[in-house]
């Protein structure tokens, strides 16, 4: 009866976790590249999302932070190193994304990515990076 409960899974959080992070971090740089590597121009035109919050002044600066948080964080979420700040970052980023596409009039399925990235960013934040992550060496445990 075992195998009804699942309860074989007991013990492979710390493996669930890390393969959270690591997809999801590996998709953030994925998605952050580009808009790190454009440059001020598309700094500029990615921090225009802040206007979605009512943040209009230094589009280029909310840009770049913007594609930062994806990109480093991204590679933050796959070391597992600074977990829960990058994950916090990458929630931020994601509810402007969510808030830029509802703004736009896009429908759900236009801000659904966003949304379920965000909330996936929240839990990270809240559970920590597990076992299998630099951050719990760093700590000495």
């Amino acid at each position: 009866m075992r195998w009804l409960t699942w309860r074989f899974l007991d013990g492979w959080e710390d493996v669930g976790l890390l393969i959270l992070r690591v997809g999801l971090g590996l998709s953030m740089m994925v998605h952050g590249w580009p808009k790190l590597s454009g440059g001020p121009e598309t700094w500029t035109k990615l921090g225009g999302s802040m206007a979605s919050l009512g943040i209009t002044f230094a589009p280029t600066f909310w840009g770049l932070c913007g594609a930062l948080a994806e990109f480093v964080g991204g590679a933050m979420l796959v070391l597992g190193l600074g977990t829960r700040p990058a994950a916090a970052a990458l929630a931020f980023t994601m509810l402007v994304a969510v808030r830029m596409h509802q703004a736009g009039g896009d429908g759900f399925h236009g801000y659904s990515h966003a949304l379920e990235v965000g909330i996936a960013m929240v839990a990270i934040l809240l559970v920590g990076p597990g076992r299998h992550a630099l951050d719990p060496r760093l700590k000495g445990g």
